[in-house]
């Protein structure tokens, strides 16, 4: 049996195979009205084709926990019934094809409030302008010259925003997911509070490493603390901002040892895997891209922490994934790109990799197998 196509248990719940469905933005919810933030018929023939292909796990793209946390104003959001309610019409349909359902919970902070990617690339909106809306983060500090600068949260406002990750977690448990994931990574608001680079706070939730790092760990433990106990909870994080790899960048920024330090109390809060990418909160960042290039982070949480750990970046052939959960470098992969090219590569790969008994065509396709 290949490595990739083994099945992966955490805590009760059994992974058909390494091979799983990175969250990624679609852009494609209603932006006002009584169904604003709630997936449409594209989101269940956006992921019901990568579950029907094969994937162990999918999850749904970055979704809100609040009007203001999204990244655009056609996000998903999950802070009402009635989004609730159209998640389980997904949920329903991925487990019946053998998927994990899993989604990822999210607030965009100060990359709040812009266009969809094909519309003006993703340009801001300002306040009032058309559906924007005035962002939030740790400091008054933009994204950039064209963004926003945002409101400073108070901590009467952090602490409201802790319990609508921990309430959109509960809803997630009702719509059928059976793992959620706390987005902390490219440059959306806990990342934003992670790093020097966008926290210039002098109160409890910024300075040092451990009030950099406050905000995300009262998260995570107010959304393990709703989530059921036999579910798998993930944290998506930014293991370096590709400052400090740079010498000719004197930005300060968060860094790999950063995150092996921050992987243990996350590890220690309750969170089961680590789904390992990096940048997205530095512009101009210089990072080295090629095949497989964010693999050493997550390889080196794995190896110095002992923490599950999932691993994303430019894996695009069946060989190539094979090696990294072959090897122990990574737990499993989480594919992109690529599976909006290929919405059958796991089913493909299992077939290149000789593990076709692994593949899960479904029934209605068998005439093709």
């Amino acid at each position: 049996m290949s490595a990739l196509f083994e099945p992966l248990t955490l805590r009760s719940v059994t992974v058909p195979n390494r091979v799983w469905m990175a969250p990624m933005c679609q852009y494609s919810a209603a932006a006002e009205g009584p169904d604003q933030g709630a997936p449409t018929d594209w989101h269940l023939a956006h992921l019901g084709s990568r579950a029907s292909g094969g994937v162990g796990l999918a999850l749904v793209e970055a979704t809100a926990v609040s009007a203001d946390g999204r990244i655009s104003p056609y996000d998903l959001g999950l802070w009402n019934d009635r989004q609730q309610e159209a998640f389980a019409r997904l949920t329903r349909f991925l487990a019946g094809q053998g998927t994990v359902p899993g989604i990822q919970i999210a607030h965009a902070g100060r990359k709040a409030s812009t266009e969809r990617t094909w519309v003006d690339r993703g340009a801001p909106l300002a306040p009032g302008q058309g559906y924007g809306w005035q962002p939030v983060g740790p400091s008054p500090v933009a994204f950039d010259e064209k963004h926003t600068a945002p409101d400073e949260l108070t901590v009467d406002q952090i602490r409201d925003l802790v319990s609508r990750f921990a309430d959109s977690a509960r809803r997630a448990h009702e719509a059928g997911f059976q793992v959620v994931e706390v987005h902390g990574a490219h440059g959306y608001l806990i990342n934003e509070f992670l790093s020097p680079f966008s926290n210039h706070r002098t109160d409890a939730y910024g300075g040092s490493f451990e009030g950099r790092t406050r905000f995300a760990l009262e998260v995570v433990e107010a959304v393990r603390n709703v989530w059921p106990e036999e579910l798998p909870l993930f944290f998506r994080i930014s293991a370096t901002e590709w400052l400090t790899e740079n010498p000719e960048d004197s930005r300060e920024g968060w860094t790999a040892e950063d995150t092996v330090r921050f992987a243990k109390e996350l590890h220690a809060r309750g969170v089961d895997l680590l789904d390992t990418s990096t940048g997205g909160n530095a512009p101009g960042a210089t990072i080295p891209v090629e095949p497989g290039y964010q693999v050493p982070f997550a390889e080196r949480v794995k190896k110095e922490t002992g923490m599950p750990v999932g691993a994303v970046g430019l894996i695009t052939e069946p060989e190539q994934a094979e090696a990294i959960v072959g090897s122990g470098r990574a737990d499993a992969v989480l594919l992109g790109r690529e599976l909006l090219r290929r919405p059958y590569w796991a089913n493909e790969a299992a077939a290149a990799l000789r593990a076709t008994t692994a593949a899960r065509w479904p029934q209605q396709y068998h005439r093709a197998v």
